[in-house]
């Protein structure tokens, strides 16, 4: 839906001073800050207007207006100036943290940053391995019940519990475990998979069952050793009276914290999309907090992208400051890994 200009110009104004001071913001106050020629009442019309859009509403408590989601998502796509950041200041505090250090480090170190330098939560997905093992045993354990036992290549040792619907002898889990080993060791299990249903025609389907089994559950095990997120600053979150003064909204804000599904599926999505992503609570299912919102970015090694970053903050942050810093802060991560 298209604005004019003075609607433009008045919503910009009650966004910017709503996320200032997080008071509802009147006519009377709109006509000073906003530069615009207009007398109260027309600026009272316009104020009007948005509301029936939907771009702001009313507090009951007040005679001001707040902006609604669909009032943010707006501002933050068309109405926004993004301040640019000193580069050099940012990187001097970024690079130390990003520099001669382990991946994981590295990680942990970027999402303390985000956090730091935001006063909200940061938020690093960490880079998706491939699920690599050197080699796998099958024991017997009773009728229907096998232990497959995994090694890594740096000699890591997962086992998981697989109930099939054969009884395999001895023998038949010794030449399962010979063919996978032969043809795959040193390969990841995905790309296993895809070799399994094309290479595995001539054997017996029974035996292609425990195998794909095997495939399905050692990819399980190994991806269960990794952090999938690793965040940084949820206390910061505390502070925010927008977050910590309704319990509801903090409980689903903490639950998403210990849960991480959520938040995975969220980062998830905005991996494959390019540049800077903003979540808003209250129009996006994915962010489950109406007064939250998520500023993301994905991050590459090598020129390819690995995973996902970001600030979690109030949907009242001032986005001209926090863009910037995910921004930044992707580009420097995926130097600091691509170089590590």
């Amino acid at each position: 839906m298209q604005l004019d200009s003075r609607a433009q110009t008045l919503l910009k104004a009650l966004v910017e001073r709503y996320i200032a001071d997080g008071q509802p913001v009147g006519s009377r106050a709109l006509s000073k800050i906003s530069g615009l020629d207009l007398s109260p009442a027309t600026i009272r019309n316009i104020m009007a207007d948005l509301e029936e859009m939907g771009f702001v509403c009313s507090p009951h408590t007040s005679a001001g207006r707040i902006p609604t989601p669909r009032g943010y998502r707006l501002f933050v796509d068309t109405l926004l100036t993004v301040q640019p950041l000193d580069e050099t200041t940012v990187e001097s505090r970024l690079q130390p943290g990003l520099q001669k250090a382990s991946p994981q480090k590295i990680i942990s170190n970027a999402a303390q940053m985000l956090s730091s330098l935001s006063k909200f939560a940061g938020v690093v997905m960490t880079p998706r391995h491939e699920s690599v093992f050197q080699q796998v045993e099958f024991l017997r354990l009773s009728e229907k019940r096998i232990l497959l036992v995994i090694v890594t290549p740096g000699g890591d040792v997962q086992n998981r519990l697989l109930l099939t619907d054969v009884d395999y002898t001895p023998s038949q889990l010794v030449q399962a475990a010979n063919y996978i080993n032969q043809h795959y060791a040193g390969l990841g299990f995905d790309e296993v998979r895809g070799r399994l249903q094309n290479e595995l025609r001539q054997l017996r389907d029974d035996m292609t069952r425990l195998m794909q089994a095997a495939v399905e559950a050692g990819s399980d095990a190994l991806a269960e050793n990794e952090e999938d997120v690793v965040i940084s600053g949820e206390r910061n979150l505390l502070s925010v009276t927008d977050l910590a003064s309704n319990m509801t909204s903090l409980r689903k804000l903490f639950d998403l914290f210990e849960q991480k599904t959520g938040l995975m599926q969220l980062l998830d999505v905005s991996s494959k999309a390019t540049g800077v992503q903003i979540f808003i609570g209250g129009e996006s299912q994915l962010v489950p907090v109406e007064a939250m919102s998520i500023v993301t970015a994905p991050y590459e090694v090598n020129g390819k992208v690995v995973g996902t970053l970001g600030v979690i903050g109030p949907t009242r942050m001032a986005y001209e400051r926090v863009i910037p810093i995910v921004d930044i802060t992707a580009k420097l991560l995926s130097n600091a890994l691509s170089h590590s």
